[in-house]
């Protein structure tokens, strides 16, 4: 399954889901702005991923540390957990300058994650 979207902004910041556990939207002011330039542009493209997936969480370096770029991201070895189940993720997200939204992302979702192979890759319930 492959589905892009382009140029599309992040609603409003407080209306982002899954704020409360990946924060990177709703910074401003908390110390967002101290956070390296490359874990500002990998949390709000984890966020992202979190919305269109509807997930409760992305890791963007499980099976291959990501490319970063200076407003973009390409994670070819992602996952993301959703309904306690954990899947292969790909996607590739590009930001505006100050890493708070998102213009362009596509992903590809790819298989599910045994259970067995949890522990080897430090995934949880």
């Amino acid at each position: 399954m492959r589905q892009a979207i382009r140029a599309v902004p992040l609603v409003a910041a407080g209306l982002v889901a899954g704020m409360a556990a990946f924060p990177a939207q709703g910074m401003a002011g908390n110390g967002y702005d101290r956070v390296p330039p490359s874990e500002q542009l990998e949390q709000s493209c984890d966020v992202e991923a979190m919305n269109r997936l509807d997930a409760d969480k992305v890791i963007a370096y499980t099976f291959e540390d990501p490319v970063y770029s200076t407003q973009r991201i390409d994670a070819p070895g992602a996952v993301f957990r959703k309904n306690e189940e954990w899947y292969r993720l790909e996607y590739h997200c590009q930001t505006e300058k100050d890493h708070r939204t998102v213009v362009s992302f596509d992903w590809t979702v790819g298989e599910k994650i045994p259970r067995s192979d949890w522990d080897k890759y430090y995934l949880y319930p």
